[in-house]
């Protein structure tokens, strides 16, 4: 396919041709092209484009065309979709069966801590979703529900609430938790729990990957911050605490 986009670099627009693309179509913004459309874009276009090169008279359309549908399966972006506010893309990845929010359309925060307990008793407290109010500072309570499903109330800027239903989707004990918001949540996230022997038998690393659509989307993330509600340190203040909590004297003589 490198053949066929630098012949139409050198038979429609020359050798420097970067600069005269679109902003969004020089490889920048979110992808708004699903994987059927690229494909499909991809095929029309390499047709038009050895269409083109067979056809003199018809090659001053057929390139111009041919590359454009080639460049749009190859980033993935679209101005038409753009302009029209559409994106293919975003529900493939939302109708994903363990996605709940679209890939580069939320926030990701990844932390990790080393807690002084077995992997085993690390992952049993946290299986317990009724615990993490204790030591996720925004979580107001989690309620069981049976069959992997929860019920969960978090504090928001502002003093208001959000709440929404989660699903456990992958699951390995003593090595890792999933979950995934169900349709209407509040707040649209995914994420997963991974539990790992610490080097040198120091006890349990802890390392938690969360993704998540703000209220007002990354506008409200933007103004959170101004707040004190910067999502990368509250996780990783919530892992200071599970620290303090599971190797403090009285979980010790409490047990798991």
């Amino acid at each position: 396919m490198s053949s066929i986009i630098d012949s139409v670099r050198d038979n429609v627009i020359g050798a420097d041709w970067r600069h005269l693309l679109p902003h969004r179509a020089r490889g920048e913004g979110p992808v708004n092209v699903g994987s059927t459309e690229r494909w499909i874009s991809a095929a029309v276009g390499a047709a038009f484009v050895v269409a083109g090169l067979r056809r003199r008279r018809w090659r001053g359309w057929l390139l111009p065309m041919g590359g454009g549908l080639i460049l749009r399966a190859l980033t993935g972006r679209s101005g038409v979709n753009r302009a029209l506010g559409r994106n293919s893309a975003r529900r493939e990845q939302v109708a994903s069966p363990v996605a709940s929010v679209a890939g580069g359309e939320g926030i990701k925060v990844e932390r990790r801590v080393v807690i002084d307990r077995p992997p085993d008793e690390v992952y049993r407290f946290w299986r317990n979703l009724e615990n993490l109010p204790r030591f996720m500072e925004h979580l107001e309570s989690v309620t069981m529900r049976g069959g992997g499903r929860s019920h969960w109330v978090a504090k928001a800027p502002g003093g208001t609430r959000v709440e929404w239903d989660a699903e456990i989707h992958n699951e390995i004990p003593g090595e890792l938790i999933a979950w995934r918001s169900l349709p209407g949540a509040d707040v649209p996230n995914a994420g997963s729990v991974h539990f790992t022997p610490a080097l040198g038998g120091r006890g349990t690393e802890v390392r938690v990957v969360l993704s998540y659509e703000p209220p007002a989307g990354r506008l409200g993330a933007a103004v959170a911050t101004l707040f004190g509600e910067e999502p990368e340190q509250q996780v990783e203040d919530d892992l200071r605490r599970l620290k303090q909590v599971l190797e403090s004297a009285d979980f010790s003589r409490a047990g798991a």
